[in-house]
């Protein structure tokens, strides 16, 4: 072979060997991330700085609904994602065959009771209509917080998969308007009352801590059970970049972010309370 084509080659060889291996470093320094617009895309940008100190830039992509991020972190499109609690990824996974897994708990919602076309709960009438999130995980959620006011009672065994079809006893008869969890806070006029999630709740403009009728308690069984997450593909969780980014998200300067920014209606989650309050509970 011709010594100028042979060289030729192997410059080629070579150039497309350090092209790789620079693709492959700039992916294991790239995060990118599916979240929610707010508060979650709002929280991964305070975020960004703080990982470029670690050497990372942080990608994000806003996704308006609940199932697009997890498919895309299936697909291995993207790195994780950062808009769901613990029950609604487990429910996805055996609904869809995925194999998704938490990263790291980040920040509780409180759930909460809104006026509609009233403005008390002791205002409750005969068949009065609520709307609530449609999905499995928030339906019960939402069910539950209405239990813990009053307004119905579920069957013993209900619990975090209760539906309306598991309301044992409804005094007031009343009425339930299923919408996709984005969808409840538009109905403010249609209904009575609205239960609505405390991402939703923050984009429709209200506060938790001024509007809410009722809310779950930062301290209750619902803050460990509906954690926000970071939710990667089984296998990914142990990542230096996923560790690197839970740290991050974790940290005390986020807490201080959250802590002011949201009015009560985003809670940092502290792992090592509900940690020590597991314990607590099993003794």
């Amino acid at each position: 072979m011709n010594k100028k084509i042979t060289a030729g080659l192997a410059a080629i060889s070579l150039f497309a060997s350090v092209f790789s291996m620079t693709a492959m470093a700039d992916d294991d320094t790239t995060i990118t991330v599916a979240a929610s617009p707010t508060p979650h895309a709002e929280i991964l940008e305070q975020a960004k700085p703080l990982l470029e100190k670690q050497g990372y830039t942080l990608d994000i992509k806003v996704f308006e609904d609940y199932v697009q991020p997890n498919k895309v972190v299936d697909s291995g499109e993207m790195d994780a994602n950062y808009f769901q609690h613990i029950p609604y990824l487990e429910n996805f996974n055996e609904e869809n065959g995925t194999d998704l897994v938490n990263a790291g708990g980040i920040h509780y919602e409180p759930m909460g009771i809104f006026p509609g076309t009233k403005s008390s709960l002791d205002d409750v009438e005969e068949g009065d209509t609520i709307a609530l999130p449609n999905d499995p995980t928030n339906e019960a959620r939402a069910l539950l917080l209405l239990q813990d006011n009053g307004l119905l009672t579920l069957k013993p065994d209900a619990g975090i998969n209760a539906t309306v079809n598991d309301i044992e006893e409804n005094p007031h008869d009343l009425k339930f308007q299923e919408l996709e969890a984005a969808q409840v806070a538009r109905v403010k006029d249609e209904v009575a009352y609205m239960v609505i999630n405390g991402n939703y709740a923050i984009q429709a403009g209200f506060s938790v801590a001024k509007d809410a009728l009722a809310y779950e308690t930062s301290d209750s069984k619902a803050a460990q059970t509906y954690v926000n997450v970071i939710a990667v593909k089984s296998g990914n969780e142990n990542s230096d970049k996923i560790k690197a980014l839970v740290g991050v998200l974790q940290s005390d300067e986020i807490k201080q972010f959250i802590n002011d920014t949201y009015d009560g209606a985003v809670v940092p989650f502290d792992p090592e309370s509900a940690e020590a309050a597991t314990e607590g509970a099993t003794e």
